[in-house]
């Protein structure tokens, strides 16, 4: 099963999300056979690291995305995607934009997977503070477990 999370810059939201899904799946779902990435719609920090405040938020809370660099969605990934997730509605807009003709990817809001969250967006954390990166932080927590729910049981 391959995902893809996608916001607009690829240093806050999305490699929050990747980064979460990741250590929860590897935790907590080892048999799941997961390939996860993040990219954004914008080019504005292409091969750059996550953000540092999201760097360190998603420390104190165990997760490493130090490794991770941003890039941009490309065509292709429409097709080697089963899940291309946004984190808001504006880049699912964009994604359906950029969706060729008959690609295979679901494409959805990240927290539909995630009702009790009782959003269906994850807010934009860069102009803020930290309250914000660390409501990033259980959204995606929320979202991630969700998810995986969907994937265990089989449910598209």
């Amino acid at each position: 099963m391959r995902i893809l999370f996608v916001c607009l810059g690829n240093i806050c939201r999305s490699p929050t999300a990747e980064g979460v899904l990741r250590a929860i799946a590897a935790r907590e779902f080892p048999e799941l056979k997961l390939d996860i990435e993040s990219a954004g719609t914008a080019d504005y920090h292409v091969g750059e690291p996550p953000d540092r405040r999201t760097v360190a938020a998603a420390r104190r809370r165990g997760y490493d995305l130090a490794g991770l660099r941003a890039r941009l969605v490309r065509r292709d990934d429409f097709g080697r995607f089963n899940y291309v997730l946004a984190m808001d509605h504006a880049n699912l807009a964009e994604l359906e934009r950029l969706r060729p003709e008959g690609a295979a990817a679901r494409l959805a809001l990240f927290l539909e997977f995630a009702p009790e969250a009782k959003v269906l967006e994850v807010p934009d954390p860069y102009y803020g503070g930290v309250e914000d990166f660390e409501r990033v932080l259980d959204l995606c927590e929320v979202g991630a477990r969700g998810l995986l729910a969907r994937l265990v049981s089989g449910t598209p």
